[in-house]
């Protein structure tokens, strides 16, 4: 059984970590290529919380679509005990099909790893570098509960209705803030299955706060394990696990610099 869960506690469920960090400072000379990228945010946010970071790379000369999932950011009037994994999995899939993009860089923070690896699976060629952001990394067939073990209990304060709570957010707070979001979502497996997705190249980041050490976590780390194993590259970048909100010029041009990177075969 999991522990009682607050806001601390959610950002430590869907934050996981990594090794070795990775250098994030680009050079004086060294204007990325103009890229595309589709970025897919965690449980109970938006769009709007990646809108720094995303006026960075568009700052950069980069095209940016901030997608937001049913149910939550501005589409919160969509929400209900209905939407699962596999219809963030859609928004994303025909976001890309509709714009019509073409070597994407997707990238995912938190449980927006399960809806990128579900993406990876389906539209593999549309794709061209994916980033998991402090993001959850799941096997074919698994759900974020089964990354962490277990699911919580489901009818606490915390989980009800259909729904796990947002208890931060306080009556009259005004948006953008998190807003409850459906279990479903955390029970429904992902697949990954697929072939094409297997080959394409990643890059897993851990957002690691200062007090913390990479290492020590690294150990205990499925996800980070999980995209060792595969042969993903591995970076760290220093900030909490919504580091986007802390320095979004850096995190933006951490993204930038990871599409160079390679797996290891």
């Amino acid at each position: 059984m999991l522990p009682a869960f607050s806001r601390r506690a959610l950002m430590g469920l869907f934050g996981l970590a990594a090794a070795t960090p990775a250098a994030v400072q680009a050079g004086p000379n060294d204007a990325p290529p103009k890229q595309t990228f589709v970025v897919v945010h965690g449980a109970t946010a938006g769009g709007w919380e990646w809108k720094r970071t995303g006026q960075f790379l568009q700052e950069d000369g980069h095209t940016v679509y901030r997608a937001t999932l049913t149910g939550l950011g501005e589409r919160m009037h969509l929400n209900s005990p209905d939407v699962d994994l596999q219809t963030h999995i859609n928004d994303v899939v025909n976001l890309i099909l509709f714009e019509d993009l073409t070597d994407v860089v997707l990238t995912g923070h938190s449980y927006g790893g399960m809806v990128i690896t579900g993406v990876m699976d389906r539209i593999p060629e549309r794709i061209k570098h994916v980033v998991f952001l402090d993001a959850a990394v799941p096997e074919d067939g698994q759900s974020i509960w089964d990354i962490f073990g277990s699911a919580p209990p489901l009818n606490s304060d915390r989980f009800k209705d259909g729904f796990m709570q947002v208890p931060w957010v306080k009556p009259g707070d005004k948006p953008p803030h998190s807003v409850k979001h459906s279990i479903k979502c955390f029970n429904q497996p992902v697949s990954f299955k697929n072939p094409a997705a297997k080959a394409l190249q990643v890059t897993y980041v851990a957002f690691v706060p200062k007090d913390k050490s990479a290492e020590e976590r690294a150990k205990t780390d499925k996800s980070w394990q999980r995209a060792d194993s595969r042969g993903w590259t591995i970076r760290t970048f220093p900030g909490g696990h919504v580091a986007q909100q802390e320095d979004p010029r850096g995190v933006a041009t951490l993204i930038e610099q990871s599409i160079a990177d390679r797996n290891r075969k």
